[in-house]
């Protein structure tokens, strides 16, 4: 038998939130779509900003999801999320100018079925399983597809699969040096997963507020665009990739500015505590 925990008063309904961080975060990785007619990505920041608003959203399922008593679930449902999320962006970025709608989709049947199975086989019985499972594999999926799109400029797959190399002057296709061949992809995929894990993670406790936690999620959200917009120099142009850094440390200082606000007012007491020194002498 579950027991679910009701969110606090003063919270913003969790299908507010799904509504927002899906219509969002689809929208905004079209918007990278502009790349195509400015014939350069300057548009890329987009697919990350579309990242940090389905973490954000991913972060509020865990919550819905983890309210039924499934605290050691946390990390289980980052890399369900994450691992039904890639397999969902491969499939839909082979889609063209549709990848993102078929990406959303693909990652719905793929939580679907992870969410039956979890109730059905594995008899965990919760209420909202299946939901939720849909929901983080869309965000997952989501995540992916959007910080991929960010680091090559584009959510196709052909983008991802081709990148370019100078050798004596003459520019030539490579596979090795693109966004999946040379495993970035595999970066984006921890990336997403440990952030979408961390913030309820952290938060987790009688004192936990959902504009903390949620404001967390948008911090590791941001913190993953920089690392992301760090490895766009190897793919597409630099100035769009300064422009994507900037955008991401500008919105990382801002969210960590407002989580330690937000922390510091739920805290019970605030100490300026010193490192612990390590005792000197031998041995």
């Amino acid at each position: 038998m579950s027991v679910k925990i009701e969110v606090g008063a003063g919270g913003i309904p969790h299908n507010q939130i799904l509504i927002y961080g899906l219509v969002g975060s689809v929208i905004l990785i079209y918007l990278t779509y502009l790349n195509t007619y400015m014939q350069a990505p300057y548009f890329a920041f987009f697919g990350g900003l579309a990242a940090v608003v389905a973490l954000i959203w991913g972060t509020d399922t865990i919550k819905h999801l983890c309210s039924y008593g499934l605290g050691t679930g946390v990390p289980s449902a980052g890399m369900i999320a994450l691992g039904s999320g890639v397999i969902a962006a491969l499939f839909g970025a082979t889609t063209g100018i549709f990848a993102p709608i078929v990406t959303v989709i693909i990652a719905a049947i793929i939580g679907a079925v992870a969410g039956l199975m979890a109730n059905a086989v594995v008899r965990m019985d919760i209420p909202v399983m299946v939901v939720s499972l849909i929901e983080l594999a869309i965000v997952g999926a989501i995540t992916v597809l959007g910080l991929a799109a960010m680091a090559c400029g584009t959510f196709e797959f052909l983008g991802m699969i081709t990148g370019q190399i100078s050798i004596l002057g003459f520019t030539i296709t490579s596979y090795e040096t693109s966004l999946i061949g040379g495993s970035i992809i595999a970066v984006i995929f921890m990336l997403g997963a440990i952030a979408i894990q961390h913030s309820f993670n952290a938060c987790l406790g009688p004192g936990e507020q959902q504009d903390r936690t949620l404001m967390l999620a948008a911090e590791c959200g941001f913190l993953s665009m920089i690392v992301v917009a760090i490895m766009s120099f190897a793919f597409i142009d630099r100035y769009a990739a300064i422009i994507t850094l900037v955008i991401s440390i500008i919105g990382w200082l801002y969210t960590y500015a407002k989580y330690i606000e937000l922390s510091k007012r739920d805290a019970y007491a605030w100490l300026d505590a010193q490192p612990i020194l390590e005792p000197k002498g031998g041995a």
